[in-house]
C-alpha cells in the first residue's frame, strides 16, 4: 500500500473491512478485530490511527514482531497476517497496516483460557448470534446442517415406497422387507438418512426428511418453493398465479401422484414460460418456451440442493415476470464460491448428502458441470442473454432474461 492509498483509506473512514486503532491498544483487542475480519470478508487494521482519522503513529520499535506474536498467541487457529509500515503519514507519524484475507476455517479469540467468536458487521466487530455462528461454521465446511436430527421425524415419517424404489432401482441394492422396521432404521442410519436421537431411537436427519419424508413441511416449514407468475415486470398483488410446493425432493417413477418437488415446480414454470405451440399433421404438439427448460430445471435443482437450511425465515422464491424469471435461494454459496467460479463449474456442496442423492436420480451431472453446460450454454445456443448470478448478503439469485 502506498502512502497515497493509505490516506484515501483513512479519508473514507471505518467500514466493514477497515478499522482504526491507536498504538496503545491491548493485544487481545487487536486479535478481536482481526478475528472479526477473518470470519467475515477479510479486512485491514490500521495501527496508529485514531477513531477520528488523525494519525497518532506507532511507537513500538518491534511493531511487526508484536503483531505476529499476538496472531499466534491470541488467535485460534493462528494466522500470519500481512504487515506493512507506512512511514511519515504525517510528520514523525508512522502507521502499521495489518491485513488479513477471509479465513478458510472459523477463527476465535483465545483470551483468559476462553474461546470467543467475532464477526464484522458494518464498522463494528461483535459476537455472532447462535444462528450466525452456525451459518459461519457451515459456510467454512465445519458443520453439516443436513445431518441435524429432526427429533419429531420417526421411521413412520418416511415414504417407504419412495425409499424402497431408491435403494432397489436407483442404487441397485437389496433392501429390507418393507415391514422390517428395525432393518430399515439400521439401513437409513448407515446412509445418514436417519440418526440416533436424544432418547436413543432413530430419527430422520434434515437430509432424510427433505428427500424422502411424506410431508417435509411438517418438520421444516421453510422447505420448498413459493412460486408466483406476474403480469408485468414488477411484483404485483394481482398475480396470474401463486403456488407453494413443499413435497419430497425425490420422485417415485411410475406414479403420477408421487412426483418430486422438481417436477411440480417445472410444471408451474412450463405453464407460464410457454411461448407458442405448433400442431403438426400427425396431431403432435410442439411447444416453444421463452427460455430453454433445461436451464430452468438446472436452476431449480441447484436452488433446492444448495440452499442454506439454517436460514429458516423463507422458502426458495421463484418469480416469473413478463421479461424475466428469477429464482432466489436462501444463503450465499459455501466455501468462498463466487458467481464467476460457479459459471465455470467450480464445485462445492453445502449439502453433500442431498447433492449425492439427487445426482443418483439424475437430477444433477456427475461432473458438476450443470451450470456452465445446462444454464449458460443453452441460453447462448438459444440466442438469449446469459443468466445472471447475483450473490446477496444471505441469498443467491439466478436471473434469466428474454427481453
Amino acid at each position: 500500500m502506498t502512502k497515497a492509498e493509505l490516506i484515501e483509506v483513512i479519508t473514507n473512514g471505518e467500514n466493514s473491512v477497515v478499522e482504526f486503532k491507536n498504538d496503545a491498544v491491548e493485544t487481545h483487542r487487536v486479535a478481536r478485530e482481526l478475528v472479526g475480519f477473518l470470519n467475515s470478508f477479510g479486512g485491514t487494521l490500521l495501527l496508529g490511527i485514531e477513531d477520528d482519522g488523525s494519525a497518532s503513529g506507532v511507537s513500538r520499535a518491534d511493531i511487526g514482531e508484536w503483531v505476529t506474536n499476538l496472531c499466534r498467541d491470541k488467535i485460534r487457529p493462528e494466522i500470519i497476517p500481512r504487515i506493512e509500515i507506512i512511514r511519515e503519514v504525517e510528520p514523525g507519524k508512522d502507521v502499521a497496516v495489518v491485513s488479513v484475507e477471509p479465513g478458510y476455517t472459523v477463527h476465535c479469540l483465545w483470551h483468559k483460557n476462553s474461546r470467543d467468536y467475532f464477526i464484522r458487521v458494518n464498522d463494528q466487530t461483535r459476537e455472532p448470534s447462535t444462528e450466525e455462528l452456525e451459518r459461519l461454521f457451515q459456510r467454512r465446511g465445519n458443520l453439516r446442517a443436513e445431518l441435524r436430527p429432526i427429533n419429531s421425524a420417526s421411521i413412520d415419517s418416511f415414504d417407504l415406497q419412495r425409499i424402497v424404489d431408491y435403494f432397489n432401482r436407483i442404487r441397485g441394492q437389496v433392501a429390507p422387507d418393507i415391514k422390517d422396521e428395525e432393518g430399515w432404521s439400521q439401513l437409513l442410519k448407515n446412509t445418514e438418512l436417519m440418526i440416533e436421537g436424544q432418547d436413543g431411537k432413530a430419527v430422520g436427519t434434515l437430509a432424510g426428511v427433505v428427500l424422502f419424508s411424506r410431508n417435509p413441511a411438517r418438520y421444516l416449514p421453510h422447505h420448498g418453493f413459493d412460486a408466483v407468475a406476474y403480469s408485468s415486470n414488477e411484483k404485483d398483488y394481482n398475480a396470474r398465479e401463486r403456488a407453494s410446493f413443499n413435497g419430497p425432493m425425490t420422485a417415485l417413477v411410475g406414479d403420477s401422484n408421487a412426483s418430486g418437488i422438481v417436477e411440480s415446480v417445472m410444471g408451474f414454470s412450463r405453464r407460464h414460460l410457454l411461448k407458442s405451440e405448433e400442431l403438426h399433421e400427425n396431431t403432435r404438439r410442439e411447444a416453444h418456451y421463452l427460455i430453454p427448460l433445461e436451464a430452468v430445471r438446472e436452476a431449480i435443482v441447484n436452488a433446492l440442493v444448495h440452499r442454506d437450511y439454517l436460514l429458516t425465515a423463507t422458502n426458495i422464491e421463484l418469480s416469473i415476470y413478463v421479461d424475466r424469471m428469477e429464482i432466489i435461494s436462501p444463503g450465499r454459496p459455501p466455501n468462498g464460491i463466487t458467481a464467476e467460479r460457479m459459471r465455470v463449474g467450480c464445485r462445492a456442496a453445502r449439502n453433500q448428502l442431498i447433492k449425492d442423492t439427487m445426482r443418483d436420480y439424475g437430477y444433477m451431472e456427475h461432473m458438476g458441470m450443470g451450470i456452465p453446460r445446462k444454464m449458460f450454454a443453452t441460453m447462448r445456443d438459444a440466442n438469449l442473454p446469459e443468466p445472471e448470478i447475483l450473490i446477496g448478503e444471505e441469498s443467491t439469485t439466478v436471473r434469466f432474461r428474454w427481453r
